[in-house]
């Protein structure tokens, strides 16, 4: 397959064909969908502080929201969700928008506040073959960050939430947006035995959500888990797929790029680690993957453990930090 091909420089994906232009189009048909003065909102400077002013509650955010587009404008951001996302990785930001009206539906669902239009498109730059360009989808318990540079693509930090994580009542019951995330982390922590357990359970209490936040910058949180390298075969194996179920919602390149940064630091490095409730159902739990160079977390503190937030972050790579370095340095040389 011609769209998978790439090599891992600095950190990014370095395609050899395929999605950088395709991601470009399908930008292009967004802007293209709106007049000058939306124009003028949904393009912002690349230098803008916004690009790495990220965030995953409700709140009010730059470019132009779906009630802001109309039918050949909402189209055009799905066409350009689908180039960095695969089919799952698109039903799922689908599923997820939806349970905004499974929230509006509940007895505190705040509908003012609870809305499937308040979700996000910006870019940051023109769409460019050769100068950098970025964008972000976003809205509640979602961003997605790319940027662009030629050839190049950086696709972190990725958040997605869930609210409630099950949908336990109405049209919308047995709905988990991010079952996987959840069911494999059980799976892997069903295979270890009681030492190892010990080493992976730091707190007896998750923390309230994810410990990175929205911070724009993220460095290594501590040592403590479990390293793979502690691990038998099918333990290993079983962390791996953890991992891959978080690089799965993107498209085949960004997924193997993904999955080429943790190897770049050593799969044997990567440490697990869990706090709070250890059954499901039972209440608050928490974990995270950390490797050299990145760094997964899953929280499900709120409303008893029903409630999740995910996060991948690059401990060098987030916002394109490692091509925008690469680019300055080469340009001073």
């Amino acid at each position: 397959m011609d769209r998978v091909r790439f090599v891992l420089f600095a950190g990014l994906l370095v395609l050899a064909t395929g999605l950088p232009a395709q991601m470009r189009e399908a930008a292009q048909g967004v802007i293209a969908s709106v007049d000058a003065e939306k124009r003028s909102k949904l393009v912002l400077p690349f230098e803008d502080a916004k690009r790495t002013d990220w965030h995953y509650t409700p709140r009010s955010r730059p470019g132009l929201s779906f009630a802001d587009l109309d039918t050949r404008g909402r189209e055009a951001v799905h066409k350009l969700l689908r180039t960095a996302l695969s089919e799952a990785g698109h039903r799922r930001v689908v599923n997820i928008i939806e349970l905004e009206l499974v929230l509006r539906e509940s007895p505190f669902g705040l509908s003012l506040i609870r809305d499937p239009e308040k979700y996000s498109i910006v870019f940051f730059g023109a769409p460019d073959a050769t100068k950098t360009w970025g964008w972000r989808f976003e809205g509640h318990h979602l961003s997605l960050n790319f940027t662009l540079r030629g050839d190049r693509v950086a696709a972190t930090p990725s958040f997605f939430g869930a609210n409630p994580a099950e949908v336990r009542t109405g049209p919308r019951k047995g709905l988990r947006a991010l079952a996987p995330e959840e069911d494999e982390a059980r799976k892997f922590f069903a295979l270890l035995d009681e030492a190892q357990r010990r080493a992976v359970v730091i707190d007896t209490r998750s923390y309230g959500d994810i410990v990175t936040t929205n911070q724009d910058l993220v460095s290594p949180i501590d040592n403590r888990g479990l390293e793979a390298r502690a691990l038998t075969p099918p333990q290993r194996a079983q962390l791996r797929k953890l991992v891959e179920v978080y690089a799965d919602s993107f498209e085949p390149g960004l997924r193997a790029a993904r999955l080429a940064r943790v190897d770049e630091g050593g799969m044997e490095s990567v440490r697990f680690a869990w706090a709070g409730a250890t059954t499901r159902g039972a209440g608050p739990h928490y974990y995270r993957i950390q490797g050299p160079k990145f760094l997964i977390e899953y929280d499900a503190s709120q409303d008893d453990g029903n409630h999740v937030h995910t996060v991948w972050r690059d401990f060098t790579g987030d916002f394109g930090r490692d091509l925008l370095r690469d680019h300055y340095s080469a340009s001073h040389r």
